[in-house]
């Protein structure tokens, strides 16, 4: 779940934020001199000097001119998951789940020339398209274990114990910080890998259809529909 919002300031003191809106200008260079000219006949130098930076500066962000590619608002997932944890108690791990990502996209009308470009840049470089999924799944596997890590902490809030991250929570952590992104998965039990799996698709689809109708549906509408029909389960609509 590739997110891009405008929170990429918030958060942190004055230098952790100009880092975050280096990158982020950086990410956001580098995806629309591609979309105009072609990934091949981007060039390091190039992004560098449409974001104002030096080149050193840029290899400070990224290691190859390929990752800037593919480094749009690459904070967010961090975001949701600590949203995700720190949601009320009484929220279901759907409604957690909702309220992350809905805060991440409260700026998507404004923002939705870039994810196209984005996205049209991708679809021009397979290898690129690769790697952005690995890092979707990447995203999906850290959400999961969010949602995991949210249903033991509720677990043991149920049984009197107190509702912060207990000692076993604590290992699981240490344990999948060192795992392989295979075996973090494999780690996870069904619901929380199939909610997450279904809240990436759900964002996916919310914005295929809002960028197909923007003249007559505004995303906030559409993002709550969507979730609101996988809260009640998928029903069928009626026939009309």
């Amino acid at each position: 779940m590739q997110l891009m919002s405008g929170r990429n300031a918030a958060g942190g003191g004055l230098r952790e934020r100009k880092k975050r809106a280096t990158r982020a200008a950086l990410a956001e260079a580098a995806v629309r001199l591609a979309a105009e000219h072609g990934v091949e006949k981007v060039t390091v130098e190039a992004i560098s000097a449409a974001a104002g930076v030096s080149v050193r500066t840029f290899f400070n962000y990224f290691d190859t001119r390929d990752d800037a590619f593919v480094a749009v608002d690459s904070d967010a997932q961090s975001r949701v998951r600590r949203s995700v944890l720190d949601a009320p108690a009484a929220l279901s791990p759907l409604d957690a789940v909702r309220e992350a990502i809905r805060a991440e996209l409260a700026e998507a009308e404004h923002r939705h020339e870039l994810w196209r470009l984005h996205a049209e840049v991708l679809r021009a470089a397979p290898h690129l398209l690769v790697r952005k999924i690995s890092a979707h799944m990447a995203d999906e596997t850290e959400l999961a274990e969010a949602v995991a890590e949210r249903i033991r902490a509720r677990a043991g809030s149920s049984r009197g114990a107190p509702a912060t991250r207990s000692a076993s929570a604590e290992a699981a952590a240490s344990v999948a910080a060192s795992a392989t992104e295979e075996d973090r998965r494999a780690a996870l039990d069904l619901y929380p890998r199939l909610l997450a799996a279904v809240a990436t698709t759900a964002v996916r689809v919310s914005l295929e259809h809002w960028c197909a109708r923007q003249d007559e549906l505004s995303f906030p509408d559409v993002f709550q529909e969507t979730f609101s029909l996988l809260a009640a389960g998928l029903p069928a609509p009626p026939v009309r």
